[in-house]
């Protein structure tokens, strides 16, 4: 007979607060979205109110007249940041205005976004490309994978698929909502222990069946709570969040200007309220004794949750302008010359500057802006590989700078060059492509061929 002996395990876990957690979410909101959640937490939480707030305005203020160029960014109060004043050129507006309308991002676009910056080779990243072209609004395949690619090598597209899943969202690319849970579950780096054979009783614990499936799975009820809340955070179809199709305005999360021949990094606080601690609150929390411990209690906790909040506000705008430092310094000959001068730039040379992580640089890149001389861009759109596709240590070139050679060659063409013409011209440039790279950048572009031109 077998003895079961009492044993003492030592291992390390990575665990985070719901502090962090709030942290992390809070990151990758643009302003828009940044004032919305704002807004939420000022309900929810008494001890949090504003104090000062730009895009309110007081009757006094909505009948003084402003002057036309009133600009659309003030001063970061934070230090080393310099105020636009109002006499910029109008034509820094109008380039705000142009470029202010934005189609949404779609999942499939998001995802081959992330994808090409992986350094792939091209069999793998063309099977990568048609797995996430086969996925619906919710991340889940259209086509059954064994159909849609039954001639492949089946390791390729494990592998694929598995890259795929890691990326942001995660949990895409999988059959339906229990596999993409149990992927999500998988790459938690604190997941509870035994959090995956839980996910097989999920109708059992929503009816509150603990108990039954403890003794099920030899489990404690207290166990297979943690494992039910850690699951109601993750999200059952990952790619619900893209689905929105209609047109909206961007605003943009930082601006950068040259001044005095240096570039000025600006943060776009007006839509970010100023925000404190309810005067009453920290009264009631410095008074001894008074209103009853449970009172106390209550006024203590709102106001470390308000605390935490407003630190994580701060944490998110201190890296959007230390990335955007970063992105301005390795693309410097962007900002100075124009689009066709990006330089080949990923997620890791910019973690590696910073010193983070990179699916930090990935949460604060997307979905925000940056007003540029050039017109606004996501910040995002100045990660971009090599033409070589080895990342930022291949070619001199980035593919979108040679895009955006390629529009000029064929906008200011005198005669309608063929995608041969255009190949055989950027190889006199320096620039080796195939032909049938040449037309399909021509194709992303939106450019007809030289015959339909």
């Amino acid at each position: 007979m077998q003895l079961q002996r009492p044993s003492i395990v030592q291992e390390q876990r990575l665990r985070m607060n719901p502090q962090q957690i709030q942290a992390i979410k809070l990151m990758g909101l643009p302003v828009v979205d940044l004032r919305e959640k704002i807004e939420e937490e000022i309900e929810r939480n008494p001890a949090l109110e504003v104090f000062e707030d730009h895009t309110v305005l007081s009757l006094d203020e909505a009948y003084t007249p402003r002057k036309e160029e009133y600009d659309y960014f003030e001063t970061s109060s934070d230090s080393g940041f310099v105020r636009k004043g109002g006499d910029e050129e109008s034509s820094e507006r109008h380039k705000f205005i142009e470029g202010a309308l934005s189609r949404p991002e779609t999942l499939q676009e998001h995802l081959l976004w992330q994808f090409k910056l992986e350094p792939l080779d091209d069999e793998l990243r063309r099977i990568g490309e048609l797995l996430i072209q086969n996925l619906n609004e919710d991340g889940f395949h259209k086509e059954p994978v064994n159909l849609l690619l039954k001639h492949e090598n089946p390791a390729l597209i494990v592998k694929a698929m598995s890259i795929i899943r890691s990326l942001d969202p995660v949990g895409a690319c999988t059959a339906d909502y229990q596999e993409s849970l149990r992927v999500q579950a998988g790459l938690l780096p604190d997941a509870p222990p035994g959090m995956i054979d839980v996910l097989g009783y999920l109708e059992q614990l929503e009816r509150g069946k603990f108990g039954e499936v403890g003794r099920e799975l030899g489990r404690t009820e207290e166990d297979l709570r943690l494992c039910f809340e850690r699951i109601k955070e993750l999200s059952p179809f990952p790619g619900r969040r893209f689905a929105a199709d209609t047109t909206r305005y961007v605003v943009p999360d930082v601006q950068v200007i040259k001044k005095e021949g240096e570039f000025v990094i600006i943060l776009n606080d007006e839509e970010i309220p100023v925000l404190g601690i309810n005067p009453f609150f920290m009264k009631i929390a410095g008074t001894p004794g008074g209103k009853g411990k449970p009172v106390r209690d209550f006024v203590k906790e709102n106001i470390r949750e308000a605390r935490w909040f407003i630190q994580s506000i701060n944490e998110r705008n201190h890296t959007l302008l230390r990335v955007s430092r970063a992105i301005v310094e390795f693309q410097r000959a962007f900002f100075v010359n124009g689009p066709k001068y990006i330089a080949p730039l990923t997620l890791r040379d910019i973690a590696q500057e910073l010193g983070l992580n990179e699916s930090t640089i990935s949460r604060t890149s997307r979905g925000k802006y940056m007003q540029t001389e050039w017109g606004i861009f996501e910040i995002r759109h100045f990660f971009t590989n090599s033409i070589s596709g080895a990342g930022s240590r291949g070619s001199q070139y980035s593919k979108e700078g040679v895009k955006e050679i390629i529009k000029e060659l064929i906008t200011t063409e005198a005669r309608h060059f063929s995608d041969k013409e255009i190949t055989e011209i950027l190889s006199r440039k320096g620039i080796l492509l195939a032909r049938r790279t040449v037309a399909k950048y021509r194709s992303e572009l939106d450019l007809g061929s030289s015959y339909t031109r």
